[in-house]
């Protein structure tokens, strides 16, 4: 085999297993940089300092302010108390009865906020908060929230669902020249089974950790006196105000994301100021939280943006696309590897449409169905242990890949990829 994939294939070996072992990813990524190099016999300087620098450095760049203004949005949310009273108006609601209808509500609000345009980002800083007085009331284990967030924002409203505003579903229509809808067929099919499965993988894993004995742990992040059982709260209608804010500015006033964060704070520092102890805590706490989630997420993306700069990356692309069979096999295989290798969905599509869709468009193939199927295929093994979206999410929400990575595995990557499978066949016979 040649050693440029050999080394594409080691470098993703370690950073998988140091990452699930618990290792940080700022100091796994050099190092699986560094394995892929040498057996591609590149300078490791030249590949840190060349595209892994450049990928890390682009993504600060382009997100830190997001990243410090979500944080902060969070931290008032939380110091003041807005969560725990919006989290107590849904518990009224929903009772206390079932663990699974509280998950379910928590996940359908992501998908509900995705699918209505909001930014993952303003997803997780809006919906965390939220989330962790209920989970706590509820005794639901802290990792659940993981599974929570990451099916609401990574499938239905990812690529499969028709019409859905995600960058993901809206890169091939430049390219193809098809609608939103797309072989709206092939999208609800595999929506529908990933719910469905869904909910038997809520069950299962609820009925697991009963078995041991889990219960709710406090995240390290959490800001305890929001929980102070004779502090009182905001009302509920004021509570809401900050993350609607956001929500508007965002989808109907299609203000920069930057921007909706800096009016949901300022909004939140006003609305909340009673409530606040100290706005000078509030502001650092918020702020210092900001940093290692972004550095982390950087890392994952730059050795994405290395990885597939080496030699081994064109080497395997051109193999999978040169398979034998049905086109759409091929064409599958390699988005599966294209979004691994760079972890990111949006990242491999765009390297697959650029380079590769041209060949399967001069196939004659449906375009419809080749633009449903990439998108459902994209948002399967784009989420490996360094994709940015995971270590962001699992660095945000205080927990490691040991302790929340299976549910990503098995509520996105697992569920997709069984989407996928099922709907290939569908558009080879159907279309």
């Amino acid at each position: 085999m040649d050693t440029n994939v050999i080394g594409l294939i080691a470098s993703f070996v370690v950073i998988v297993i140091l990452t699930m072992r618990g290792f940080s990813v700022v100091v796994v990524a050099p190092l699986a940089v560094a394995i892929v190099s040498l057996l591609s016999r590149t300078g490791v300087l030249d590949a840190l300092m060349g595209p892994y620098m450049t990928g890390g450095a682009n993504y600060i760049a382009r997100f830190y302010l997001v990243f410090l203004f979500g944080s902060v949005f969070g931290s008032y949310m939380d110091n003041s108390g807005a969560a725990r009273a919006i989290a107590m108006s849904v518990m009224k609601l929903t009772g206390k009865s079932s663990k699974l209808i509280v998950l379910l509500i928590i996940s359908g609000l992501t998908v509900a906020l995705t699918y209505g345009g909001v930014s993952l980002f303003v997803v997780i800083f809006a919906v965390m908060p939220v989330a962790r007085p209920i989970f706590k009331e509820m005794n639901i284990p802290w990792h659940f929230f993981v599974a929570c967030l990451i099916w609401g924002t990574g499938t239905v409203s990812l690529g499969m669902g028709p019409g859905s505003p995600s960058i993901l579903n809206i890169m091939p229509m430049k390219y193809l020249g098809t609608p939103a809808t797309a072989a709206p067929l092939l999208g609800t099919i595999a929506s529908v089974f990933v719910t469905v499965y869904y909910i038997w993988y809520l069950k299962w894993q609820l009925k697991k950790c009963a078995d041991r004995n889990e219960v709710f742990i406090e995240p390290a992040w959490a800001q305890k006196s929001a929980d102070e059982p004779d502090r009182v709260l905001p009302p509920f209608i004021i509570s809401v105000i900050p993350p609607v804010a956001i929500v508007v500015a965002l989808d109907a006033l299609k203000l920069d994301i930057v921007w909706s964060l800096i009016i949901g704070c300022v909004l939140a520092a006003g609305c909340f100021w009673r409530h606040i102890e100290s706005h000078q805590r509030t502001l650092n706490t918020g702020a210092a939280n900001s940093v290692i989630p972004a550095l982390n997420t950087a890392a994952g993306v730059g050795f994405g943006t290395a990885a597939a700069a080496m030699a081994g990356f064109k080497v395997v692309s051109n193999f999978l696309v040169s398979i034998p069979g049905n086109p759409l096999i091929s064409m599958v295989l390699a988005t599966f590897v294209l979004c691994g290798i760079t972890g990111s969905s949006t990242g491999g599509a765009g390297i697959m449409l650029e380079t590769l869709m041209p060949r399967y468009v001069a196939l004659g193939i449906n375009h419809e169905v080749l633009h449903r199927v990439l998108t459902i295929a994209a948002g399967t093994f784009d989420c490996m242990p360094h994709c940015g979206t995971v270590i962001t999410t699992l660095t945000i929400a205080g927990l490691t890949h040991k302790q929340a990575y299976h549910h990503v595995f098995y509520t996105k990557m697992l569920a997709t990829f069984l989407a996928t499978c099922i709907i290939l066949p569908c558009a080879i016979l159907f279309y």
